[in-house]
């Protein structure tokens, strides 16, 4: 059974927000949202996603420049941005995140391309439950990619094994400055039932 404002709040009627009220997002939020996207699964439960929410003006400064033009603006005047990143070496939390056998043996030796791409696919759906998890406590996401993976690792995950994915901004969006929305393709053009 479902709720049919639930569904719109979550997919139907929310948007991609690249305007902001000026209205901050408070930490208990961001916490709130995270602690619901943390059950969504993932392949072994290995949750390779790692957050940095970027609100402070020093924060927004060291993210500017990562980003790639037209997203500078959008970026920079979101009350907070969240940086989607993933951890490389996500195993190493394994033995703690699947304890009912050695899953850590299953990955640790494995090429670090095909770690990466473990990670992208994984961050990528736990991201995913972010941006659902964050429509449900009321935020507004602007998800994007258009950024300096390169100069993004440097400025925020140094010396770790994490890397970015994508960034979204957060927000309570202005829904003056919104566009129509564009189509989506049918059940029909999308999908095959074998």
């Amino acid at each position: 059974m479902s709720n049919s404002s639930t569904l719109d709040l979550i997919f139907r009627t929310a948007r991609t927000h690249s305007y902001w009220q000026k209205k901050p997002v408070e930490d208990s939020v961001l916490r709130e949202a995270y602690e619901l996207a943390k059950f969504g699964p993932t392949s072994a439960n290995m949750c390779p996603m790692r957050v940095v929410f970027v609100k402070s003006k020093a924060a927004k400064e060291k993210l500017k420049p990562c980003l790639a033009e037209g997203n500078v603006e959008k970026t920079m005047l979101a009350p907070a941005t969240a940086i989607i990143g993933m951890d490389i070496h996500f195993f190493d939390q394994l033995p703690k995140l699947f304890p009912q056998t050695d899953a850590k043996a299953w990955f640790k030796d494995l090429p670090e391309n095909i770690l990466e791409y473990m990670a992208l696919r994984n961050s990528s759906l736990q991201g995913a439950y972010f941006m659902l998890a964050a429509r449900a406590v009321g935020l507004d996401c602007g998800p994007m990619s258009g950024f300096d993976n390169a100069k993004m690792d440097a400025a925020f995950f140094a010396s770790t094994t994490v890397k970015s994915n994508f960034i979204c901004n957060l927000g309570y969006g202005d829904p003056a400055k919104l566009h129509p929305r564009n189509p989506r393709l049918t059940f029909d053009e999308a999908c095959k039932i074998a």
